[in-house]
């Protein structure tokens, strides 16, 4: 219960971010951001929502299935901008294929690097 407890305080937090800032920004997004601040200053730590964590990945699928119903109900309008929607996609993709796999990379020598006593 503790788990769930963070997981929802934080998320209602970000809840209250969202409102009180002047611009459209999803309270996800910040839920996210606010989480990984927490864990990267050590206030949380990942023992404090790790079962709960695991549950919520090995049930993902089950999170996107409102997402595909929205997809089948809009799908009329979806298809009337379907070029774009393809070329944003196949675009995008390798972009952030590319981004990710630079960052992990990235991540990998600052881990050695500090794990042999080198500054990177």
């Amino acid at each position: 219960m503790a788990e769930l407890a963070i997981i929802f305080g934080v998320c209602l937090l970000s809840e209250g971010i969202a409102a009180l800032i002047p611009v459209a920004f999803p309270a996800s997004v910040i839920a996210l951001l606010l989480l990984g601040l927490l864990l990267f200053a050590k206030i949380l730590k990942p023992e404090h929502i790790q079962r709960l964590s695991g549950f919520l990945v090995a049930n993902m699928a089950f999170f996107f299935l409102p997402s595909c119903v929205g997809v089948m109900e809009h799908a009329p309008i979806i298809l009337g901008q379907l070029a774009p929607f393809l070329l944003i996609s196949f675009l995008t993709t390798p972009l952030i294929y590319l981004v990710t796999g630079w960052s992990v990379q990235w991540l990998i020598r600052r881990a050695r690097g500090k794990g042999a006593g080198k500054h990177v």
